[in-house]
């Protein structure tokens, strides 16, 4: 599997205050990497490592699976913090300045992206007067000028409207499927993330917590039936005789379905007709924001 971006031990210390504390992460080709944090978490530190605008403290940083990261960051964009455009100039002339200090041809590069982020009808209205939806699109519009295979996107839907997290939504959509461009995107509003994330990294205060991939998401958060008994082995033949056979043993007395569910009184009755003693069934899951937050919690009690 090839990486595009990993990072080993990566350590950033302001002072004597740790940003970014020995954080392995992996980005595989082709992922929507959604990099989970609340403000203040690390995510900006980490990309600004990446992207070279800072220099790590400790620890490894690989591109495309490669140490010369001057080579390789050529073929990297960046959108970090604040939108980078110049407020007195249009969408045309932001673009244009930008094609000039990458030694592109304006002639070729401006209309076709003006195009793909949507701007093609503002004219001579300047960026200063653009909604921050506006302002998100030509920023990244900037930052794929020079054709990156590797997108890292900082906050991008942050204080965005409905509308404007939406048309964000679609362009990653597009960029990812269309033109084969691998995305991380940083933020801390989760709903949105897991409607484009094909992987995620969660960090807090510093530290990476967990990476998983959005099927191993969805069975963490995903509602079951957990039904512990006093007998694993009968127990598991009274289910396949009511036709359920897409169960998991967790332990020595523990099943686990994730359908099925609605059928949990007829499932007790039918053990407890064939004398198995069933000690608990509960359903079980949670929702995303509730799954992040434990997960966080958990973890770092476990590091304390």
């Amino acid at each position: 599997m090839e990486y595009v971006l990993q990072t080993e031990n990566l350590t950033k210390v302001f002072g004597k205050k740790p940003a970014v504390r020995q954080v392995k992460l992996n980005v595989k080709k082709g992922d929507i990497y959604g990099f989970i944090g609340k403000n203040g978490a690390g995510k900006t530190t980490l990309i600004r490592m990446a992207a070279g605008l800072a220099s790590p403290s400790e620890g490894t940083i690989h591109l495309f699976e490669s140490n010369d990261l001057d080579e390789q960051r050529k073929k990297v964009g960046t959108m970090i913090e604040n939108p980078a455009v110049y407020p007195h100039l249009t969408a045309k002339q932001n673009l244009t300045n930008y094609c000039y200090l990458l030694g592109l041809d304006p002639k070729e590069h401006v209309e076709p992206m003006l195009q793909f982020v949507g701007l093609t009808d503002t004219g001579k209205k300047k960026a200063k007067n653009f909604s921050l939806g506006m302002k998100q699109r030509l920023a990244i519009g900037i930052a794929l000028l020079n054709n990156p295979e590797f997108l890292m996107l900082d906050e991008p839907i942050n204080g965005l409207d409905p509308t404007g997290i939406k048309e964000i939504r679609e362009m990653i959509l597009k960029l990812n499927k269309e033109k084969s461009i691998t995305i991380l995107i940083s933020s801390h509003i989760l709903g949105e993330l897991s409607k484009i994330a094909t992987r995620y990294g969660v960090i807090n205060d510093g530290c990476m917590i967990d990476e998983f991939t959005k099927e191993e998401l969805e069975e963490r958060c995903t509602q079951a039936l957990e039904i512990k008994v006093d007998d694993l082995k009968r127990s598991e033949e009274i289910i396949r005789k009511l036709g359920i056979t897409d169960y998991k043993v967790l332990d020595e007395n523990k099943l686990r379905m994730q359908t099925n569910i609605e059928r949990a009184g007829e499932i007790n009755t039918e053990l407890a007709k064939s004398g198995v003693m069933v000690m608990s069934s509960t359903v079980v899951g949670m929702d995303l924001e509730d799954y992040f937050m434990n997960l966080m919690e958990l973890k770092n009690n476990q590091i304390k």
